[in-house]
């Protein structure tokens, strides 16, 4: 499968016609649609459609309005390109098709990133190299934003709607500092947190609304809790040899392990704050690494202490119970990928809730 390099991708969050769709924007300034299709252990991804974003740019990043994994109509992808360009688009049921709807100079400099407010899906926020965060309504003319922040002091590149609670945004940037917005008051953010990295990717967690994974740069990934004061850093690596840009969580569920198993990568802990501000604190540090890439091209085949294989124990097709019970112990997987090595890595991650008393 030959492509143009690829700068972002996402997977719809529900499936169109019962398939799984893959959207990818790639270095031609063109959205290209795939189709996951065929059984277990022979599966294929196969192009559906495309459409080009015009004028000689570089899509950039997109976003789509599943985020919330309820059914919307229609489905919409926001993009972003080079050019400081807004694109919204609409997605036949079937993917069959994608087409642009509307388009809006948003940016001065290059529009880094695109991203729904998965509440209200009308709604969309975009980070550019000038410096802004901004808002637009997509149901008007999206000529003028509905907002501007110049918070952050350099490039905005990462941007993600809570998913589990409305009015909470988190934001990203050059400047390496992670920010949380409640949208109901956007003069100042709620939370910032500085990484010591550009912060190229944020992902919130699939069930558990404080837990946000940031992609860093330079400074590795990290795992802050925006349900403490602050938004501390429960957990980091920062030992890659390369510019940590993607990251995300798994929505597999994971057995917890009764054994704590050893390290196999050296790792940064950062330790709970003392205060007991915190009401989710580490009882555990333990990011273990289950599978290692040495290439570009790769097959994951992860396993777990015992030889067995994880996803097909820990059920994949159903989404993870909801997390977050005080005392209960909660393991998760996530990925994360940098650049110049070309090295995947698979992550286990335990930790646990302790009462606000403990």
């Amino acid at each position: 499968m030959e492509t143009a390099a690829i700068l972002d991708m996402k997977w719809c969050h529900v499936p169109l016609s019962e398939s799984p769709v893959l959207g990818v924007a790639n270095a031609k300034g063109v959205l290209e649609l795939y189709k996951l299709q065929g059984q277990k252990e022979s599966f294929s991804v196969q192009p559906v459609c495309s459409v080009d974003l015009g004028d000689e740019c570089l899509a950039l990043s997109l976003d789509w309005s599943t985020g919330r994994r309820e059914s919307t109509s229609p489905v919409k992808i926001i993009c972003s390109d080079s050019r400081g360009r807004l694109s919204l688009l609409h997605v036949e049921e079937s993917a069959a098709s994608v087409d642009v709807s509307c388009q809006w100079k948003a940016h001065d400099f290059e529009a880094w990133i695109a991203a729904f407010n998965y509440w209200n899906c009308d709604i969309v926020y975009s980070g550019g190299d000038d410096c802004l965060l901004r808002g637009w309504d997509t149901r008007v003319t999206p000529d003028i934003p509905v907002f501007t922040s110049k918070r952050h002091s350099m490039g905005v590149c990462s941007i993600q709607s809570n998913p589990h609670r409305e009015h909470v945004l988190a934001t990203g940037s050059y400047d390496e500092h992670v920010l949380v917005w409640d949208l109901r008051q956007v003069k100042q953010p709620t939370s910032d947190t500085h990484v010591q990295g550009g912060v190229w990717r944020l992902k919130w967690h699939p069930t558990d609304s404080a837990l946000l994974l940031a992609a860093c740069m330079h400074s590795g990934f990290h795992i802050l809790d925006s349900g403490s004061g602050g938004c501390p850093i429960l957990s980091s690596y920062v030992l890659h040899n390369s510019l940590a840009y993607g990251a995300d969580w798994s929505r597999a569920f994971l057995p917890d392990a009764s054994v704590p198993s050893p390290e196999l990568e050296s790792l940064k802990a950062v330790e709970p704050d003392p205060v007991g501000s915190q009401t989710l604190a580490q009882s555990m540090q333990n990011l273990k690494i289950f599978y290692e890439s040495p290439t570009a091209s790769f097959d994951v085949v992860l396993e777990d202490d015992s030889g067995v294989y994880v996803p097909e124990s820990s059920g994949t097709t159903a989404d993870r119970p909801v997390t977050g019970v005080p005392g209960q112990a909660q393991t998760d997987l996530l990925a994360t990928c940098s650049f110049y090595d070309h090295v995947l890595h698979v992550w286990r991650w335990q930790s646990q809730r302790l009462n606000p008393a403990e």
